[in-house]
């Protein structure tokens, strides 16, 4: 039986930045150019929301694997940053007529401060 809530404490890093940038397409200055970053209200480089998604969707996945994700409500109070201990999580927090809603988080260990938070809707695979 997989778990019901999974939690992983791991550091991002500026190189974890700039390949996400590449796999993707947005290379938004305030993601990659740390000297740009440096002058903007966040002080240096900034997490893209996507990267967190994806860390978050692998550990929905574990709650529920096998299942596609149908949908997700996300939000991002507050910036991530590089070399920041975080915590990712995923809890089973509900389900009904095959859909499982997991609620997903990641968060700054040192001061507890919620970067990312939301809910995803996981179905049966196609």
């Amino acid at each position: 039986m997989p778990p019901t809530h999974i939690s992983i404490d791991r550091s991002l890093t500026q190189a974890e930045f700039d390949l996400f940038a590449r796999l993707s397409g947005d290379d938004n200055p305030i993601h990659v150019d740390p000297d740009f970053s440096s002058r903007t209200r966040f002080g240096r480089t900034v997490a893209h929301g996507l990267f967190l998604c994806s860390i978050l969707r692998g550990l929905a996945g574990q709650v529920r694997p096998g299942a596609r994700q149908l949908s997700k409500d996300v939000r991002f109070p507050a910036p991530t940053y590089t070399g920041e201990m975080m915590r990712f999580t995923a809890e089973l927090v509900g389900e009904a007529d095959g859909i499982a809603q997991v609620a997903v988080k990641a968060q700054r260990v040192a001061d507890g401060v919620v970067t990312c938070e939301g809910v995803f809707e996981m179905g049966a695979a196609a």
